[in-house]
């Protein structure tokens, strides 16, 4: 089954929501300093391109907070504000239920990417 959601996914709509997070990775990887924070961004950009299966752990430390309040300034907030608003747009439907899950998923990811684990 989460073979085919991904399949689904990818093809409606989930394409445009991974080439957003590739985007910001670009942007950051302009500079030496944000390359790190850019190959974090591919990461969860393939996350991003398929959803469905992968379970997302959040920890960390001192740093990770650190990051993440740069990251949220910085990229966050638009990341986050696009998932909420397909989200919410996928939930009118019963059928966009579980897409719009997904959605949410990643828009918590978009806020506080730095100490989570996808698995």
């Amino acid at each position: 089954m989460g073979c085919l959601g991904n399949v689904l996914w990818f093809v409606f709509g989930g394409v445009f929501s991974g080439l957003s997070w590739c985007l910001a990775g670009l942007l950051w990887c302009i500079t030496i300093v944000g390359i790190p924070v850019g190959m974090q961004c591919f990461k969860f950009a393939s996350l991003s391109f398929f959803p469905f299966g992968k379970e997302v752990r959040y920890g960390g430390g001192a740093g990770s907070l650190l990051l993440n309040i740069i990251w949220l300034i910085v990229s966050g907030v638009p990341l986050a504000l696009e998932h909420a608003a397909f989200g919410v747009l996928l939930c009118i439907t019963v059928i966009g239920i579980p897409f719009g899950m997904q959605h949410f998923k990643l828009a918590q990811l978009a806020l506080m990417p730095f100490g989570a684990e996808v698995s």
